[in-house]
């Protein structure tokens, strides 16, 4: 991957990250005291499950886009409950 293709990546997350909910504002803050070594590790521990959830969403997001998704999709959830990976994201899971 080139390095503008990377940027392009990096600069959508943050927007994505910017307009996301108070949870994810909250992350960043973390990520940020975490960076000035003030952040506690329960601190540390939420904003990775949020980052999570965010990367949970894009995944899925990105296979509805795919070509034959209806199909894509239940293959991929399927594959992954085999092999003990959660893709599914928690605000699907509440549904």
């Amino acid at each position: 991957m080139n390095a503008n293709k990377l940027q392009k990546y990096i600069l959508k997350l943050k927007e994505s990250f910017l307009e996301e909910s108070e949870e994810n504002r909250k992350m960043l803050d973390i990520y940020v005291k975490s960076i000035e070594g003030q952040a506690s590790s329960e601190e540390i521990k939420y904003a990775d499950n949020q980052l999570k959830q965010i990367f949970k969403n894009l995944g899925l997001g990105i296979l509805t886009v795919l070509p034959f998704s209806p199909i894509t999709i239940p293959y991929v959830v399927k594959k992954a409950q085999e092999y003990g990976i959660d893709i599914i994201p928690n605000w699907y899971k509440k549904l």
